[in-house]
């Protein structure tokens, strides 16, 4: 029955009957998936205590990802005349260019823009070193050494462009999105995969011994656009720390009411809630927690090594990284579930020691 909120029942012959009314009377509503894991978790450590488990509150939803005006760079077009490009034919340039011009290179997808900026580049680049620029006059040569600068400075911000330009990556921040539920399969490989291929290609965009493959570019972006995994992540450790947070509340303000054991000593109470402690938390909850650590550990790390490959970054981005991406800053997502989660388990500690029942200590991330 997670999700219903619970009204403390007393002890006697019509406890459970008393139960069943209290539980029809609230016309509570059903949670399912991680939400359903932790209100249960706070159900069953309410009745174990005798209070009223807390009125789940639903967690802010993640923010808007930044809009392509803030997210992309103004990159100026060249305009060079087919007269002019036909000057420069011998560097190989002048169907593609043509192919660049014609319709269907108009409306290609970002990532093809950049792959086209990037062989335009090169072959700029690889006509310096080869005799066809000894046959070019002065003007056509100067021409060749603007349009190789020109492109050259271009390119970190094409290769920008092209990512968070793309609806692949948008599609990965989408606020219409759910936290990761328990038994759900998550794609941490594949994903991972294609942000490092992202990065890969990123990285060597500028080494002329390495060549970016089309077909493999659009798999690896076809990938993230099956789910939003970043999204999902996100959500995921503000409901946590959430849920933790109000957990960690209903022990403590009962633990401020009068103590679980005296003088170190259990007792039959203390006994059933260590079952709970145990049943629950530790096989339950812990091993949630502990799987949405690491996944989203790794996943973040993926995530801001393909941000730190780019030489380049818009502020807009810059914000929303430090905000949510950050695995550093006190104040974003994975740093305040692990807080709320050491929290959590400090009362837990606190409780057991009280008890002479202290478990092995260990942080229930698993990290």
């Amino acid at each position: 029955m997670a999700g219903c909120t619970f009204p403390r029942v007393d002890r006697g012959p019509l406890r459970w009957l008393l139960f069943g009314i209290a539980i029809l009377a609230t016309g509570c509503e059903r949670r399912d998936g991680a939400d359903g894991l932790f209100v249960d978790y706070q159900q069953r450590l309410g009745n174990a205590l005798e209070v009223d488990a807390p009125s789940p509150r639903t967690p802010d939803n993640i923010a808007a990802f930044p809009p392509r005006d803030e997210r992309l760079f103004d990159i100026a077009e060249t305009r060079q005349s087919m007269l002019d490009v036909y000057a420069l034919r011998e560097c190989g340039i002048t169907s593609l260019v043509a192919r660049r011009n014609n319709q269907l290179g108009k409306v290609a997808a970002p990532s093809q823009h950049w792959l086209y900026e990037l062989e335009l580049w090169r072959k700029l680049r690889q006509c310096w070193d080869t005799a066809a620029v000894t046959r070019l006059d002065e003007e056509d040569r100067q021409r060749l050494h603007d349009l190789t600068r020109s492109k050259t400075e271009q390119l970190p911000r094409a290769s920008w462009n092209a990512l968070f330009d793309s609806s692949e990556w948008v599609a990965s921040f989408s606020r219409a999105s759910e936290a990761l539920a328990p038994d759900d399969p998550v794609p941490l490989t594949e994903s991972i995969a294609a942000v490092d291929y992202l990065r890969q290609v990123t990285l060597n965009q500028f080494n002329p011994a390495w060549s970016p493959e089309s077909s493999r570019l659009e798999a690896h972006l076809y990938t993230l656009q099956t789910r939003p995994f970043s999204a999902e992540i996100l959500r995921s450790l503000m409901l946590a720390r959430q849920r933790l947070v109000e957990t960690t509340g209903l022990l403590e303000a009962r633990l401020a009411e009068r103590p679980i054991c005296y003088k170190g000593h259990s007792n039959p109470a203390a006994d059933r809630l260590y079952d709970i402690f145990i049943a629950t938390f530790i096989g339950e909850v812990q091993p949630y927690l502990a799987t949405l650590s690491r996944t989203s550990r790794l996943w973040l790390e993926a995530i801001n090594a393909l941000l730190d490959a780019h030489q380049v970054a818009k502020p807009a981005v810059r914000r929303y990284r430090q905000a949510w991406l950050s695995l550093h800053d006190r104040d974003a997502p994975w740093q305040q579930f692990h807080l709320a989660l050491q929290e959590h388990i400090a009362s837990w500690q606190d409780v057991w020691r009280s008890c002479g029942l202290m478990p092995g200590a260990k942080d229930g991330s698993g990290a």
